[in-house]
């Protein structure tokens, strides 16, 4: 593994998953794996799970984990090439990823799209003149397009939990929100749970809201939620604004946030989440409160994804 941006860097996601499990099981098999190699993260916006779990993961590895976030202790960056710098940004990306690639054994970058301009973000401009310039594995810990440590911790838990001899039903489904969310977590978690190809996979929205076909193709997709949580083990519930029309946010129906009620057609279905959850917005008190739900174990597994994640990129160099 030279880079991790999505699933398509993973050459065994089996393997992947039961390794990250190996480290939950023993954190600390592989203490000098990263002796004397540095990570550095870098944020372009804000984190607390990415940041503290993938620090720990780390220094479980036995490295050296160093912080830096972009828009509060450094120069704003220029990452456009042929870009006449007469603006507020300081320093090109040029410069400063090269100079990073020198001071890091890996660097890790967390971005985040406008949600204004689609070509930009999906084009991924930031986290590629990353890998272009800085001569070392890039770990993606958010881009704008995926986020691939949270979809390997999804795997995870999921993995963890589940324990029948058959394909358990995963259903994605869209959430109110109170602002237009990035894309991000559920292109990914499509991406990956695709990928598995260990699930009957299902994504509901409302009208309007469907995501890139290239992240999606292999699921069902219904615009009827009641009609997709018939029956499911699994309901990852997630906020998304628009794809064609981008990043608008067209519908904030209250019926969309999942309750115990609608969790009376499923399968005792666990519900998880990425967080930060917005309560009684997203979802009720009584799914985060009850026994259903998986959203704090889900964050635990954090560690153990970025742990798998940076000892495959440790054996590759």
């Amino acid at each position: 593994m030279n880079h991790f941006l999505s699933v398509n860097e993973v050459a065994n996601l089996h393997e992947l998953v039961n390794t990250a499990l190996e480290y939950k099981a023993d954190p600390f098999k592989d203490a000098t794996l990263g002796m004397r190699k540095r990570l550095g993260m870098l944020f372009l916006n804000p984190s607390m799970r990415t940041r503290i779990s993938t620090q720990i993961a780390a220094k479980n590895l036995g490295m050296d984990a160093i912080v830096f976030n972009v828009g509060q202790d450094g120069w704003t960056l220029e990452f456009e090439d042929d870009a006449i710098m007469s603006g507020t940004t300081v320093e090109h990306v040029k410069e400063a990823a090269p100079v990073l690639g020198k001071y890091f054994d890996i660097l890790g970058v967390r971005t985040f799209p406008s949600l204004k301009n689609k070509e930009d973000d999906y084009s991924e401009l930031y986290i590629h003149q990353f890998i272009k310039y800085a001569g070392v594995p890039i770990l993606s810990l958010e881009s704008a397009t995926l986020h691939p440590l949270q979809s390997l911790t999804d795997l995870i838990t999921i993995q963890e939990v589940f324990k029948e001899k058959r394909k358990p039903k995963i259903v994605l489904t869209w959430a109110p929100h109170v602002k237009a969310l990035p894309q991000c977590v559920a292109n990914s978690f499509s991406q990956w749970i695709t990928a598995w190809g260990k699930a009957d996979f299902i994504i509901t929205h409302p009208e309007d809201y469907e995501l890139e076909r290239k992240f999606t193709k292999g699921a069902t997709i219904t615009h009827n939620q009641d009609e997709a949580l018939k029956d499911a083990d699994f309901v990852y519930v997630k906020n998304w604004s628009t794809y064609h029309d981008y990043g608008k946010m067209y519908c904030n129906d209250p019926k969309w946030m999942l309750t115990n009620k609608k969790l009376t057609t499923t399968n005792n279905a666990k519900v998880m989440h990425c967080l930060p959850v917005r309560r009684n917005v997203e979802l009720s008190d009584e799914i985060l409160d009850g026994s259903n739900s998986l959203v704090t174990q889900q964050a635990g597994n954090r560690v153990w994804a970025a742990q798998a994640v940076l000892a495959e990129l440790l054996k590759s160099k």
